[in-house]
């Protein structure tokens, strides 16, 4: 995949691969382990269709590193949150895909 180059050649660039990366999310979870500039953002898809290797990795490796997106307003955000409430995401986990994820990679704080 071409931006783990872009990622490699501009350390200080912060990337945001969107759409749950599909159909490259083996890929792009590759990308965004090894790369500390690139995160992945939910927005385009409704969670229940979310690729499994990317549940798990966002409770795990990537816990720091997965944004919230809901793609409004294709997707209303009730149903979002309705269909995200269904994965088997960890409590503590939340609180950094909705909010402090964004505060770093945005350069918020």
């Amino acid at each position: 995949m071409l931006l783990d180059d872009v990622a490699a050649d501009f350390p200080g660039l912060t990337i945001i691969m969107a759409h749950p990366s599909v159909p490259w999310q083996d890929a792009a979870i590759s990308i965004a382990t090894h790369k500390a500039n690139v995160y992945i953002d939910l927005s385009g898809w409704s969670p229940k269709y979310f690729p499994p290797q990317l549940v798990k990795a966002a409770n795990g490796l990537l816990k720091r590193k997965v944004l919230f997106g809901s793609d409004y307003p294709l997707l209303k955000p009730e149903r979002w949150m309705a269909d995200f409430e269904t994965l088997d995401i960890k409590p503590e986990v939340k609180p950094l895909i909705f909010k402090e994820n964004a505060i770093r990679a945005l350069g918020l704080r």
